[in-house]
C-alpha cells in the first residue's frame, strides 16, 4: 500500500465476479449476496449458495497480488499448527487466489458467530489462542518489520514533509517515537504476532475464539507486544481501561506461556507503542490518505489514552 495514495478504491462486485470465483472453486451457484461489516480497506461479501451453504468472497483492495499470496501463506501456516484461522479455498488453478480487476480475489470459509466479545471467558480464550500462536515456528513469509510501527512512522513523517502537512499530532508522534524506541529491549522473546488483534479481527462464539482473521499486519516481533495490542483493542470501555479484562487476557495467555521478567518490565513501553501505532495508522488512513470527515478524529481516541495511568501493567503478581 503506497502511503502517498489518496484513495483506496472499493471494488465493485458483480454477478460475473461471483460466478467466476464459484466456478473456479467448483461450488454451487449463488442464491444471495450480502455485504459484510468490518475492515477498513478490503471488500468482503457473504455468498449464500443454492445448497444453503455460505462462503465469503474477498477482494484485497489494499494489498498487491503478490502480498496477498504471502498473507494466504500465513493463514495456511497458522492453520497447519492448530491455530483457528480461515484459509482461502483452493481454486481449479491450484492457487488460493486469482487476479481480477487488478486485485487479488479469494473465497474464504465463513465462520458462524459474531465478533468476539469482551467478557471474561472470551478474553481468556483469546489470551490462550494468542499464546499458542506465539509458540509456533516462524517462516519467511512473516516480515520482521511491523507495518504500523516505527518504520511506518518514518514514512508518515516523510509524507508530511513532502506535502508540508505537519500537525500537532505528527509532532507528538515524532517526539514519542524518539523517546520510546530506545526503551524497548531488543532481546525480548519473539515469534509470530498478529499485530492488530482488535474485535473486528476475531470471530467468537460461546465465549471462545472461533477464528483469527486478517493477517495483513502479522510479523515477527516481541511476543508481549501482541498481548498488549489485544488489550488496546479489547480492554477499554467508554474511555476507561478495565483491569478485569487485562487479567482475563493475561490469565488465558499465561496458562500456555508465562511472561518473563524482562517482558513484564517492558509492558508499559510496549503498550504505549501499540497505542501510538493505532493512532498513527488512523491518522494516516483517515486524514492523510483518504480524508474522511466522519473518521478524521478517530486517532484522538488513542492519543487520549496516552495520559491514562495503567498501574496493573506493572503489577507482577
Amino acid at each position: 500500500m503506497r502511503l502517498g495514495a489518496r484513495f483506496i478504491m472499493a471494488i465493485d462486485i458483480d454477478e460475473q465476479d461471483v460466478a467466476c470465483l464459484l466456478s473456479m472453486a467448483e461450488m454451487p451457484d449463488v442464491d444471495s449476496i450480502s455485504p459484510m461489516q468490518g475492515g477498513w480497506a478490503n471488500t468482503n461479501v457473504l455468498l449464500t449458495l443454492v445448497d444453503g451453504s455460505n462462503v465469503v468472497l474477498k477482494a484485497w483492495d489494499a494489498n498487491t497480488v503478490e502480498e496477498v499470496g504471502r498473507v494466504i501463506q500465513r493463514h495456511a501456516h497458522l492453520d497447519a499448527h492448530g491455530i483457528p484461522t480461515p484459509v482461502p479455498l483452493e481454486l481449479s488453478s491450484g492457487n488460493r487466489h486469482v487476479e481480477r480487476k487488478g486485485v487479488a480475489w479469494a473465497l474464504v470459509p465463513h465462520y458462524e458467530g459474531g465478533l468476539l466479545g469482551s467478557d471474561t471467558d472470551s478474553l481468556r480464550s483469546l489470551g490462550e489462542v494468542q499464546a499458542r500462536m506465539h509458540l509456533i515456528p516462524i517462516d519467511d513469509f512473516f516480515p520482521e518489520v511491523y507495518t504500523m510501527g516505527f518504520e511506518f512512522f518514518k514514512r508518515v513523517f516523510a509524507l508530511a514533509e513532502e506535502r508540508d502537512a505537519w500537525s500537532p499530532f505528527l509532532d507528538l508522534l515524532r517526539r514519542e517515537a524518539a523517546s520510546l524506541e530506545p526503551r524497548i529491549p531488543h532481546d525480548l522473546p519473539s515469534g509470530i504476532l498478529h499485530g492488530d488483534l482488535f474485535p473486528d479481527n476475531v470471530i467468537g462464539s460461546g465465549g471462545e475464539v472461533a477464528a483469527i482473521l486478517d493477517l495483513e499486519e502479522a510479523w515477527i516481533g516481541p511476543l508481549a507486544f501482541d498481548l498488549v495490542m489485544s488489550f488496546v483493542g479489547f480492554g477499554w470501555e467508554d474511555s476507561e481501561p478495565l483491569e478485569g479484562r487485562w487479567r482475563a487476557l493475561l490469565e488465558g495467555y499465561e496458562s500456555v506461556r508465562p511472561l518473563t521478567e524482562v517482558e513484564w518490565s517492558a509492558l508499559p513501553h510496549l503498550n504505549r507503542y501499540a497505542t501510538l501505532s493505532i493512532a498513527a495508522w488512523r491518522y494516516w488512513k483517515h486524514v492523510m490518505s483518504r480524508h474522511d470527515p466522519n473518521l478524521a478524529e478517530r486517532y484522538l481516541e488513542m492519543v487520549d489514552r496516552l495520559d491514562v495511568s495503567l498501574p496493573f501493567l506493572e503489577a507482577h503478581s
